[in-house]
């Protein structure tokens, strides 16, 4: 099966925003691009799509061919909720992209919970955008939030992979909270685990430099800060405090919402 990236889109503005970032990332994948749509049916046993479906797709299908020429783009009109629809597609892609608000109010597809839905189970990573393009978008470095936990340890490989093909340094970040880490953490601890999420990283990735950064900041505040001047942040989707009822962590939905650049959020299980 070929590589693939799929982009979700609702006729927002700021959809298109996501077009045109997961067109830039199918070609540094050499994948193809898949636009989908997905549409409720208003009667159950009619699934014929919308015309006004079909009109916005096809923007879409053409941003994205504009942006990148020579880029292979598919485009589709899926019936059912945009959760599901996404989910099942994610199940084939290499990444799936979605803007991080659309449209709102009914017929708004990308909107509110629907990415962090999408990202707590999705089967591949999700990179959720929210943002115009900006300068610091090609040249910043790719930033990587780590503490341990096992969709931690699976963000690592994914940042790595970030770096090498935007060709960027790559920023490891983690907070050490003395008062919320196991008492008697010493900050040598920290220091230890920092080291050892990018352990045995470097004979795979020669080209990536890496910094690692210790900060006693909140991790929210850390990785937002560190945001502003990236061109990427990657997180893992739950960290070690997340609550066994969430279906995603609070430091993973702080940064898809708020973050300064491109946020990919990666599941152990994806």
């Amino acid at each position: 099966m070929g590589k693939l990236v799929v982009v979700g889109v609702d006729g927002s503005t700021m959809s298109l925003t996501a077009v045109e970032a997961a067109a830039a990332a199918a070609v540094r994948r050499g994948a193809e691009l898949r636009v989908v749509h997905a549409e409720v049916p208003v009667k159950p046993r009619h699934s014929v799509p919308d015309p006004a479906a079909r009109t916005l797709l096809q923007e879409a299908v053409a941003c994205a061919r504009e942006v990148e020429p020579g880029l292979v783009v598919t485009g589709a009109v899926v019936p059912g909720d945009v959760v599901h629809v996404l989910e099942a597609e994610s199940r084939a892609a290499d990444l799936i992209v979605v803007a991080s608000r659309g449209m709102g109010g009914i017929v708004g597809l990308l909107l509110g919970s629907t990415p962090v839905s999408l990202a707590a189970r999705s089967h591949c990573p999700v990179m959720t955008v929210r943002e115009p393009h900006r300068e610091s978008a090609g040249t910043g470095p790719v930033v990587l939030g780590v503490d341990g936990s096992p969709d931690s340890d699976k963000a690592v490989d994914v940042a790595f992979e970030e770096a090498a093909r935007r060709r960027s340094g790559l920023v490891v970040v983690h907070a050490w909270q003395p008062d919320k880490d196991p008492p008697g953490t010493p900050p040598e601890a920290a220091e230890q685990l920092l080291a050892q999420a990018t352990a045995g990283r470097a004979d795979t990735y020669p080209d990536v430099t890496v910094r690692r950064e210790l900060t006693d900041a909140p991790p929210r505040e850390a990785l937002l800060e560190a945001s502003k001047g990236a061109q990427l942040l990657v997180v893992g989707a739950r960290g070690r405090s997340g609550l066994a009822g969430l279906l995603l962590g609070s430091v993973s939905q702080a940064v898809m919402t708020h973050a300064h650049c491109p946020v990919i959020t990666v599941r152990g299980t994806a």
